[in-house]
């Protein structure tokens, strides 16, 4: 079953800045960065449309060539429409138009292909292994500005990430915009702090928001795939569900207020005969700053 919804912040009057795409072999999240620029609404759904849902990205040279063969359209389209104004034309000359990419491709049987350039996240949970695999770096990272995938500018390819996961029958694959994402990451690593404590000590004294959110996290007792990963999957199932969970854990402190995306795909069938892949929902609540 396929599902979008896509839900601005409360109390805020503005336009929907991310894009997603979900099928059979691809699922993949472009958030605009709507402080950086014009435009970002639209120069996230241009990369969606335009990302090869077939093949994965497989290096930073592809990457950039691919958006080499496509940004020049987009720009001299929108460097007549900013034409309008001098003042918008200014800025687009300087900032151009931003966003993020994070996408899967299911490549085989028992294989899944990713790419990420930004703060967006592809992860994988294994729940007969009870692991996490990521497409990010280090918690703290997620305090640092993101690279961007520009309209204008080239790309560095110290911001180009990607890989492959080892699929099993218990694998769920999502995609998520980064506030959601630090959450999962965080929540996932406090379960295992015997395990990540050089990256929660260094999340939990660098002088941010996100900081804060960790020392409130790691006053709670829970279990992760009990009480994070399953209740924040579930909650998908409808609109209304989906955003009382996540301002609970706003209530709660432990979820920054931002925009939210997840795409996920699980209940996977690996087997040498045959390679079904449910895609059980996408769910989206999402909001941004001028």
């Amino acid at each position: 079953m396929n599902r979008g919804v896509s839900i601005a912040k409360p109390n805020d009057c503005v336009a929907n800045e991310d894009a997603f795409y979900s099928s059979e072999n691809c699922i993949a999240v472009s958030d605009g960065a709507g402080g950086c620029g014009l435009y970002a609404d639209e120069w996230s759904r241009y990369l969606i449309e335009n990302l090869p849902k077939e093949k994965p990205i497989t290096s930073f040279e592809e990457l950039d060539e691919w958006v080499d063969g496509i940004w020049e359209a987009f720009y001299n389209a929108h460097e007549e429409m900013a034409k309008e104004d001098d003042t918008l034309l200014s800025k687009f000359y300087k900032e151009g138009s931003c966003a993020t990419i994070a996408c899967a491709w299911m490549t085989g049987k028992d294989k899944c292909g990713w790419m990420a350039y930004g703060d967006s996240v592809v992860f994988h949970y294994s729940r007969k292994k009870g692991s996490l695999e990521h497409s990010f770096t280090r918690l703290a990272d997620f305090s640092n500005p993101p690279r961007l995938v520009s309209c204008k500018d080239p790309l560095e390819e110290e911001g180009f990430k990607c890989g492959e996961f080892n699929l099993d029958s218990t694998s769920i694959v999502f995609v998520a915009s980064d506030a959601l994402s630090h959450y999962v990451l965080m929540m996932y690593e406090l379960s295992k702090c015997g395990e990540y404590g050089e990256e929660l000590a260094e999340e939990y004294l660098k002088p941010s928001g996100n900081s804060q959110l960790l020392k409130m996290a790691e006053t709670m007792q829970f279990h992760f795939e009990k009480d994070v990963l399953h209740p924040l999957l579930d909650s998908t199932s409808s609109e209304k569900q989906f955003r009382n969970h996540l301002l609970n854990l706003y209530d709660q402190g432990i979820l920054d207020m931002d925009d939210y995306t997840l795409v996920h795909i699980s209940e996977l069938q690996c087997g040498d005969c045959n390679f079904a892949f449910k895609k059980r929902v996408l769910k989206k609540l999402v909001t941004h700053h001028p």
